[in-house]
């Protein structure tokens, strides 16, 4: 993460050291495919079917597989911004990608960097307090109902499994950097398996049971080719925003040994998690576009709500919440680091800021306390929490800032980079290829951003 920097002695790194031992880098193709994974397999990939749905039959798979490769290129240019001016032996680590831009595309293109990378992040989490909480309920609302069998009487509010979500983010918020929670992106990746197999699974039971498979090429049917076209711009948008480990990729790969070289492990990583994730995207988004066709649901495993296989759709739920408590810090570890370290360099002899103290737990292993960190991130948990709370539907006000920052940290940024540092000649053909990349995904940023306003507008007046 940032938190502490690796001086180099042999080439003058004036990279100050920020605690009192350097960081040992421990990360492999694993850990970084457990962090990747982690971040990428959120709920979202349960929207898939009704993307899938939208598109229609041959689109709608081929959107998803053109979406992983402009990820995969984007993933592979900006691995190699790791290291300068060599991306495997350059002796400059930038240890974000906000440190990454900053240090390569300068002071201006930095901070509007630093502004998208921050709302990113902290939507990110707002979003995730949301789905958790709506995740517990459904889960309550079931058992109440198969187990009173009046669906009336059963009735919660999704405020009190905000504050439980946001009580726990607390409790893990504590953990200093990234380097420390190897094993919750571990858990947090079985977890995301768990809920996409069993919604997977289930399409595939019921196209069993029904005998024959639904859907169209020319997807669902709309009332006007207008609406059409908004519909699939908004089914675009939830198939882009389904990559999102950008703004992340740069921290994870701060956490890789070397060597062999970071940029080389985390390319490897990169391939292996897209395919990892592009073949839940397909299975989940195909069967259940198979398993529904015209009555495909946003949300897929609302689908099976009166299924005699409930139980198991609960247990899905319930994954999705495990998981989604380790997708939180990894989301937010790097903002914590951005901030925290903004304060160590504005203060360096603040005791407040830069001491920490051990405090012996019965039981449990010595626990590290930094006031900064317990006051900031607890600070920063409760904010996300509160605004989830006065914003319960503020996953959809998401899906307009996603739009926003899809094209410039996704594709503009990472492409600028990699043109810097690699000198490519211009109107070469790598250099036409690049900007021809960097143009389409500047029209398809704003094609699905104008559609998801389009949809929060009639959505608000309906």
């Amino acid at each position: 993460m940032g938190l502490a920097a690796e001086p180099d002695s042999s080439n003058g790194d004036k990279t100050p050291l920020l605690l009192s031992h350097p960081l040992k880098r421990t990360g492999t193709v694993w850990t970084a495919v457990a962090h990747i994974v982690t971040g990428v397999i959120g709920s979202g990939v349960l929207s898939l079917a009704w993307s899938v749905g939208q598109l229609g039959w041959i689109a709608g798979p081929f959107s998803i597989l053109i979406i992983a490769s402009f990820t995969l290129i984007s993933s592979f240019l900006l691995s190699n911004t790791y290291r300068s001016p060599h991306p495997q032996f350059g002796p400059h680590r930038s240890a974000s990608y906000l440190d990454a831009v900053h240090s390569h595309l300068g002071l201006k293109n930095g901070r509007l960097c630093g502004l998208l990378v921050n709302i990113s992040l902290y939507g990110f989490g707002i979003a995730y307090v949301i789905t958790s909480a709506i995740s517990i309920r459904t889960i309550l609302v079931s058992i109440c109902y198969h187990t009173n069998e009046e669906e009336v009487a059963c009735e919660f509010v999704d405020a009190y499994y905000m504050l439980i979500f946001g009580a726990i983010q607390v409790v893990l918020s504590q953990i200093p950097n990234f380097h420390n929670i190897e094993w919750l992106s571990v858990v947090a990746s079985i977890m995301s398996f768990a809920y996409s197999f069993i919604g997977m699974g289930l399409s595939i039971l019921q196209i069993k049971e029904k005998g024959y498979v639904e859907g169209s090429i020319e997807g669902i049917r709309s009332r006007s080719r207008t609406e059409k076209l908004w519909l699939v711009a908004q089914a675009l948008g939830d198939i882009s925003y389904s990559y999102p480990f950008s703004t992340i990729l740069l921290e994870i790969q701060d956490t890789l040994k070397s060597p062999p070289p970071e940029n080389q492990t985390m390319k490897k990583a990169s391939v292996i998690s897209v395919a990892i994730t592009t073949f839940f995207y397909l299975g989940c988004g195909g069967a259940g576009y198979a398993a529904f066709g015209n009555d495909t649901p946003g949300n897929l495993l609302t689908g099976f709500g009166s299924s005699k296989y409930y139980w198991l759709v609960n247990f899905a739920n319930v994954c999705i919440v495990v998981h989604l408590v380790g997708a939180y810090q990894v989301y937010s570890q790097p903002l914590f680091a951005i901030v925290e370290n903004w304060f160590r360099f504005q203060y360096p002899d603040s005791e407040f800021v830069n001491h920490s103290y051990f405090l012996k737990l019965l039981f449990l292993p010595d626990f590290e306390l930094n006031f900064l960190r317990l006051s900031f991130r607890t600070a920063y948990v409760a904010s996300t929490t509160v605004i989830a709370l006065m914003f319960p539907y503020f996953n959809q006000i998401l899906g307009v800032l996603g739009s926003l920052i899809f094209w410039p940290l996704t594709i503009y940024f990472p492409v600028e980079m990699y043109l810097g540092l690699s000198n490519t000649e211009a109107w070469s053909a790598k250099w036409i290829m690049l900007r021809s990349l960097s143009i389409l995904g500047f029209v398809f940023g704003l094609f699905t951003l104008v559609g998801s306003i389009q949809g929060i507008v009639t959505q608000k007046l309906s």
